[in-house]
């Protein structure tokens, strides 16, 4: 048993030790200090903003004569109710534009520092189509692995009180409701793991950051922003983010992730919106 435990713990080791498959250091101590402004900027930008808010989110919460178990966070709320092609605009807008933060910071991996030589960003981060097959394999077995135990956790910190009611999707009922929650969850998807993982675990290892420290940064971050949700969604999306870390260290594809995390949005939401429909309460 112990040589089986050194094995696993050798092999754990091995995972996050540097390999030729890591981006090319910046070597000047000016570059990597300016590397590390790049990103606080990309995350100022997108992510990082979110964090603050919903930062700022749970302390309104908190504040309140309301236990937090007994609140309701919204999501995917209609714009203008009553006027679907004016909604349908404005969530077709809020679908598109945070990508813009997709493609700065693949924009920045190509054209500041490239981590490898003549290598595109996409094909350096996993973000293409090399591997259609095993991406959705890698994503469903994920979702599945991450999703179960999820689902099991928001509901333990609603009943000790530390989680809000999660509304997941309050679109209209017009025949577009379903298409934009799915393209809102692969929106979610691409914005989270391309600029959390691929872009981020790029970047911070070009700094010369140990990867326990980039995996443990980023999951943290990701914890952070969903902290509108309450402490329950804090806890998870930072273990979501610890497992998603180290399975991106793994492969160096960015693409099962993002399949995962549309998989577990998409389900979350059009879900959420069905069971709502047919007067279920979640």
């Amino acid at each position: 048993m112990a040589t089986t435990a050194t094995a696993e713990r050798g092999r754990f080791a091995g995972l996050l030790a540097a390999s030729d498959r890591d981006p090319a250091p910046a070597v000047e101590p000016a570059a990597r200090r300016g590397l590390r402004w790049e990103t606080v900027l990309v995350l100022g930008l997108s992510l990082g903003s979110s964090a603050v808010y919903a930062v700022l989110s749970i302390i309104e919460k908190l504040t309140r004569p309301v236990p937090l178990s007994q609140q309701t966070t919204a999501m995917n709320q209609s714009a203008t109710p009553g006027r679907p092609w004016l909604d349908l605009a404005y969530q077709l807008a809020g679908i598109v534009l945070p990508l813009a933060a997709v493609a700065l910071a693949l924009y920045l991996l190509n054209h500041v520092r490239r981590p490898a030589g003549d290598v595109r960003a996409g094909r350096f981060i996993g973000l293409d189509r090399r591997e259609p097959g095993r991406d959705l394999l890698r994503g469903a077995g994920l979702a599945a692995l991450i999703g179960i135990p999820g689902l099991g956790l928001y509901f333990v910190a609603r009943a000790i009180g530390v989680n809000t009611q999660v509304a997941a999707a309050n679109l209209q009922p017009v025949w577009w409701s379903a298409p934009v929650l799915v393209l809102a969850a692969v929106e979610n998807a691409l914005l989270e793991e391309v600029v959390m993982v691929g872009y981020l675990f790029t970047r911070w290892r070009q700094t010369g950051w140990a990867w326990p420290l980039v995996i443990g940064v980023s999951a943290l971050i990701r914890g952070s922003y969903h902290l509108y949700q309450g402490f329950g969604g804090f806890a998870g999306n930072i273990v979501m983010g610890l497992v998603l870390g180290l399975v991106f260290v793994r492969t160096r594809r960015v693409m099962p992730l993002v399949v995962c995390h549309a998989l577990l949005d998409t389900v979350a939401f059009v879900g959420y919106s069905v069971l709502k429909t047919r007067g279920v309460a979640i």
